[in-house]
């Protein structure tokens, strides 16, 4: 059998497996999946993870549960030889070894992209893992729980102050949910007035949203504002140490929680292999979805998703010609990616990915959302019952979006729980401090 080794699991990664165990035949070729992680994230959700409004193991899917015939590896492909057509894989546990191929799968997504800004990589938290949502919702739980016992000063204020950098999907939608949560966490804490808490958005362009027009990014701005939150346009980050936020116009606020939304970037690691890189690191492929370098086509080796430099051939390009990194293009790829494979094995023809926007959607927070496709909008309430209609149906496998459909009904009747859990980071704090060690020897006189 032909042996199809898929480098990640996540979007790309998952949605390639699913469908060649779906349309290969018994017997046709071997499927292995590498991942550390044995889930795949669904990350439209993580913001609504965020802010408490859907379950965090809700929001990701077992590759084990699903993927019913393919091998899965716990760890990471840490070397390629595409020539060889071997990859080094380092398990979570055990030596690393050699692993052979006939066609790769390059799916490893991305992940957050910083620059080197005093203090964001000792401060900030991404939003690009769902352990990262739950870290976040767990601080500004955390975080109102302290300042509710605090007179009113810096501290107070440090700890009710939160600051998003990045003024894309993922920064609005976060922004949103949170500011959205916490109103809902000032209903429990009457210690606490709506005015001290503080939220900023910090976007170095003169613009929010770029995927919509400039008419629907201003009303956004428009709600979020009115909503209780700051936005920063044609700003940027000077400084996060110790949690003081220096901006470029000269503004400084201290903010306990910092949430970085401001980016993603392809995995480093894939400078290091032997296939073709682009400028921006990225896996350059062509428009069929096969790795393509220099001297032609590399036989047998495949990419789609974020880590992917697929030509955008549509209607409406993306920016500099290619596909922007979101879910929507990762699943569309993955699926065909899957069929040309199949397709390839047989010597059929291989299709071209060509795709029709869908539009944009966002949730601002709860009961609040909004909608563009092309020239059309749709603003407030019904768009924020689309995002999660659309996002609902969207997670793959029924028994998730039951899940999440029952959790959505769940909050609506019982509202959110407000229980943070912060302490599950050091699960080990309480035992270590009460557990009984043994004595030293004692000294023995001479």
């Amino acid at each position: 059998m032909s042996k199809i080794l898929i480098v990640g699991g996540g979007y790309a990664g998952f949605y390639t497996a699913w469908k060649l165990e779906k349309w290969l035949r018994a017997g046709e070729a071997e499927v292995t999946v590498v991942d550390p992680l044995p889930y795949m994230a669904y990350l439209p959700f993580l913001p609504e993870v965020a802010a408490g409004s859907i379950e965090p193991r809700h929001s990701v899917v077992a590759r084990r549960r699903h993927l019913k015939t393919t091998k899965s590896i716990a760890g990471k492909v840490t070397a390629i030889s595409h020539a060889d057509k071997k990859v080094t894989i380092t398990p979570s546990a055990g030596e690393p070894y050699e692993f052979e191929y006939d066609h790769i799968v390059i799916a490893t997504g991305s992940v957050s992209r910083t620059f080197p800004i005093p203090g964001v990589a000792d401060n900030a938290i991404g939003m690009k893992t769902i352990e990262e949502a739950v870290a976040v919702r767990d601080r500004l739980v955390s975080n109102f729980e302290k300042a509710a016992g605090l007179p009113a000063g810096p501290e107070r204020e440090r700890l009710l102050t939160v600051t998003i950098v990045g003024g894309g999907f993922a920064g609005i939608e976060t922004l949103g949910e949170l500011r959205s949560f916490a109103n809902l966490l000032l209903g429990r804490y009457p210690e606490i007035s709506f005015e001290e808490t503080k939220f900023h958005l910090v976007e170095a362009m003169g613009r929010i949203m770029p995927e919509v027009s400039l008419e629907t990014s201003q009303w956004v701005i428009k709600t979020l504002t009115d909503r209780g939150s700051t936005i920063h346009l044609d700003t940027q980050l000077s400084s996060a140490v110790d949690g003081k936020i220096e901006l470029s116009t000269g503004e400084s606020f201290e903010s306990n929680l910092i949430v970085w939304t401001a980016g993603v970037m392809p995995r480093p690691f894939l400078r290091g292999t032997d296939l073709p890189i682009g400028e921006r690191g990225h896996v350059r492929g062509r428009p069929d979805l096969r790795v393509e370098g220099d001297n032609g086509i590399l036989q047998g080796a495949w990419t789609a998703g974020d880590t992917a430099a697929i030509p955008d051939i549509s209607a409406t390009p993306g920016p500099g010609g290619f596909c922007v990194p979101n879910a929507q293009h990762a699943v569309r790829q993955a699926k065909l990616l899957a069929r040309n494979i199949v397709a390839d094995l047989r010597g059929e023809g291989l299709l071209d990915y060509n795709h029709k926007n869908m539009g944009a959607v966002a949730g601002l927070g709860m009961n609040v959302g909004v909608f563009q496709s092309g020239k059309f909008a749709m603003k407030g309430y019904f768009a924020w019952l689309a995002h999660r209609f659309y996002h609902g149906l969207a997670i793959p496998a029924w028994e998730r979006k039951w899940r999440v459909f029952g959790g959505w009904v769940g909050h609506f009747f019982l509202r959110h729980d407000i229980v943070s859990i912060e302490a599950v980071q050091q699960p080990r704090a309480i035992f270590e401090e009460f557990a009984s060690r043994p004595k030293p020897p004692a000294e023995t006189k001479p």
